[in-house]
């Protein structure tokens, strides 16, 4: 189990190269090295643990010094509150427990307000019961450390950080912060997908799904309706950013010289292959991210009803492996949606479409329409043994060519006299001498021929001569 953070490092280390005040610069410093030693350590206490007591840890731990006792009978949420003072020690001295009123600091209630809004939202739309499933207290630490620009689950805990004051204000200032970090825990105890490559951004865009769910459903927002950033409320004025990401266009959530640009990508031909930020997971998450924007949007409602149900249902299925790559996890949505609603429903097209439109899965191809016959000339056929030697070897007819026309029956139209009988292959008997010279070349039986007439006089009917009338 790793720690996750909600602000990327490559985010942090472009603001500490780029920031005017050294005290800025210095903050940012400190945050990223806070952030690469957690990081690079285990969960707070294993694997899911709530047991919040145990030894006094040295400074920069992520350690408790004490047990927080919750009460209540696991009907509802269990929150606690806890502040770090400035300090690195987790927890921290409890300021808030489930059921008491809210007290004069603005960001403990917002901690406590987030961690219910998200536990109301996974039990009211998935039958959830906390991040395990189990009614898992959920435990929060506000101000760590000074000035600390970041908020991340710890395996155990959530922990923010007040902000720098000049680009980043208060981390519990946004629902869907909250919600994206306590989704980390729902992660960890379903899939369990491990934080590196594409199993790691999925990780992580997973958590910004149900964080954004968690907004809207607070808000009682349809998918139209939603903004569909996440941390929109981070950011000071004056700085050029929407929010950190943007599900509904990836690349588009800030362009400050301070922050830079964002750079998610929103489609598989700009993923981005790297070793840092564990492979790219706050930056490739863009991808599925938007597979689920176009999925909510193109379906009518709420998308915490059947998107979210299709994806819940996909990370709780026991199907995922820890090292889920993004075309297996597009195939178990599409299969999610057509097991809930059905192969030909409008919410397994939506799926099938939303991870081809994002480059995850091919565009199915369309089968090749029968050829047409051509309306002018057809080309000169192949002479007659390619013809019969194709039609051997194919579907086609054993059909030979067809004949040559015969020879025209009746002579174009000529001076001469119509004769009453059609001519015929033998050669005249009784023609009547004509003007022309008489040659030696005997008759023969050639059919007549299309020659222009001459001055001979015209042959004599073939047939029989008629008998002369009686006198």
């Amino acid at each position: 189990m790793t720690v996750h953070h909600i602000v990327p490092p490559y985010l942090l280390e472009h603001l500490e190269r780029t920031a005017d005040d050294p005290n800025l610069r210095a903050r940012y410093r400190l945050t990223l090295q806070h952030d690469a030693v957690l990081r690079s350590r285990p969960a707070a206490l294993g694997q899911g643990s709530v047991q919040l007591d145990g030894i006094v840890p040295s400074e920069g731990t992520v350690q408790s010094e004490g047990t927080a006792q919750l009460e209540g009978d696991g009907a509802g949420a269990r929150r606690v509150v806890h502040d770090a003072e400035n300090g690195t020690t987790l927890p921290g001295p409890v300021v808030r427990r489930e059921g008491e009123p809210a007290v004069a600091d603005a960001t403990v209630n917002q901690a406590y307000d987030g961690t219910g809004a998200t536990w109301t939202m996974f039990k009211e739309c998935f039958g959830r019961d906390s991040v395990d499933g189990a009614g898992l207290p959920l435990s929060s630490t506000v101000y760590y450390d000074h000035g600390y620009a970041n908020a991340f689950w710890d395996g155990a805990q959530l922990v923010f950080g007040d902000g720098d004051g000049e680009i980043f204000g208060d981390f519990t200032g946004s629902i869907d912060v909250v919600g994206h970090e306590l989704t980390h825990g729902v992660t960890q105890y379903t899939a369990g997908l491990v934080y590196e490559g594409q199993s790691g951004a999925l990780n992580e865009s997973l958590s910004d799904v149900f964080g954004s769910l968690a907004k809207q459903h607070h808000l009682g927002q349809t998918a139209a309706e939603a903004d569909w950033l996440i941390g929109a409320d981070l950011f000071r004025p004056g700085v050029s950013a929407t929010a950190l990401r943007s599900m509904k266009a990836p690349g588009t959530a800030y362009d400050d010289p301070r922050l830079g640009r964002d750079p998610q990508p929103a489609h598989m031909s700009g993923y981005v292959e790297t070793t840092e930020d564990n492979g790219g997971v706050h930056l490739n998450s863009g991808i599925p991210n938007h597979a689920f924007y176009l999925v909510a949007t193109a379906l009518p409602g709420n998308a915490y009803d059947h998107a979210g149900q299709i994806w819940y249902t996909t990370l709780t299925s026991g199907n995922l492996t820890p090292t889920t790559t993004f075309a297996s996890f597009a195939t178990a949505t599409h299969t999610t949606a057509i097991t809930l609603y059905g192969p030909t429903s409008p919410e397994a097209t939506a799926v099938q479409t939303a991870w081809q439109n994002v480059g995850v899965l091919p565009t199915t191809p369309q089968p090749e329409a029968a050829p047409t016959p051509p309306e002018s000339e057809p080309d000169p056929a192949p002479p007659e043994p390619t013809d019969l030697i194709r039609a051997a070897n194919t579907s086609l007819p054993l059909n030979p060519p067809p004949a040559a026309p015969p020879p025209p029956t009746n002579p174009p139209p000529s001076d001469a006299a119509p004769t009453d009988a059609a001519p015929t292959d033998a050669a005249p008997t009784d023609a009547a001498p004509t003007d022309a010279a008489p040659t030696d070349a005997a008759p023969t039986n050639a059919a007549p021929t299309n020659a222009a007439p001459t001055d001979a006089a015209p042959p004599p009917p073939a047939g029989p001569t008629p008998a002369p009338d009686p006198a």
